[in-house]
């Protein structure tokens, strides 16, 4: 894209092949997972900038293609995945397994070239090598809302065999992954979506028990499902549209993580509800490498799996946002170079 925008933005075009340096690896791209992120990219966030031409796409899976050094357990031709997000790999944050915290963190697709292209230049230390029994298309549909989830469930919330967990909008990438890791983490899960066959879906991937969000009354629901005590922890990444509700449904020194605010940054918040529940506010955001390594394990062996919804050919990129800003999709949607 060369200007911020609606879907129309994005055009096809050939830009030079992205040299790699000695530390770095050069990526054949073969499937690259759609992100709200990249709705955001496209439109513009207020204090962000983006220098144009800039190419889309934070979840990457390919083959490497070029290693201009050696590196140990790599090789030209290996089937991987990539982290989402780079750091300097030097300051404490990085050498505390904290990189999201780093100064230098970028994200592929946003605040460098990512992979809505044949090739794609990542750090080394990016790279994940990825079982043959896994294909290109549910690879790149893993690293981002997994290693999402993973940061809000396990790091922030530390969720707890045989709590109750609140899941908003199981159909979209971090909902679907939040079910997932929420029921390998012991926990009961409550989900939300918008429809039958959503919530049949969102059943599918592990969800205890099932609300549709836009015909019940999500707190007054949770409160029946729990015998009134509400849940331990809520998965909120809808933003202004839930937050009141989302404070409203959680029990006695509840926990709610937060990682976005998809429909507006502005949540109201009754503050002596707060204090004297002993509610805890949580942000997330990203996570560290380390939290992706000890997630993909368990996408290997399949305790975790990702859904895709659709995959389209890289030239039909802007029906894949279109399809996205729609929500006519359950998991993920991606592009295929």
């Amino acid at each position: 894209m060369r200007a911020h925008g609606g879907p129309e933005v994005l055009q096809p075009e050939e830009l030079a092949d992205p040299p790699a340096s000695p530390g770095q690896v050069r990526v054949r791209v073969r499937a690259c997972a759609l992100n709200h992120l990249d709705l955001w990219a496209r439109r513009g966030l207020p204090g962000r900038t983006i220098a144009f031409p800039h190419v889309l796409g934070n979840d990457i899976a390919g083959e490497v293609e070029e290693l201009p050094a050696p590196v140990e357990g790599l090789a030209v031709g290996q089937r991987v995945m990539l982290s989402p997000g780079t750091s300097c790999g030097r300051c404490a944050m990085c050498l505390s397994g904290e990189d999201n915290s780093c100064r230098h963190y970028r994200i592929f697709g946003y605040q460098i070239h990512g992979g809505y292209a044949e090739r794609v230049v990542s750090p080394a230390a990016n790279v994940i090598p990825i079982p043959d029994h896994v294909d290109f298309a549910h690879a790149a549909a893993f690293p981002l809302v997994f290693l999402t989830a993973w940061r809000m469930l396990v790091t922030r919330a530390q969720v707890k065999p045989g709590e109750d967990v609140l899941v908003w909008a199981a159909g979209s990438g971090v909902g679907m992954a939040a079910v997932q890791v929420a029921k390998a983490r012991g926990a009961r899960v409550i989900a939300t979506a918008g429809g039958a066959a959503k919530l049949e879906q969102a059943r599918a991937l592990g969800a205890d028990e099932t609300i549709d969000h836009y015909a019940a009354d999500v707190p007054a629901e949770v409160r029946r499902l729990t015998g009134k005590k509400g849940v331990e922890v809520v998965i909120e990444h809808v933003g202004e549209a839930t937050w009141e509700r989302s404070i409203q449904c959680l029990a006695h020194r509840g926990r709610l993580v937060t990682c976005g605010a998809t429909t507006g940054p502005m949540g109201r918040t009754e503050l002596r509800y707060l204090f004297s529940k002993q509610l805890s506010l949580l942000g997330s955001y990203m996570g560290g490498k380390a939290e992706l390594l000890e997630a993909a394990p368990l996408f290997f062996a399949g305790r975790l799996r990702t859904v895709v919804h659709e995959a389209l050919p890289l030239a039909e990129a802007r029906r894949a946002h279109e399809t996205m800003e729609a929500s006519q999709h359950f998991g993920k949607i991606v592009l295929t170079p």
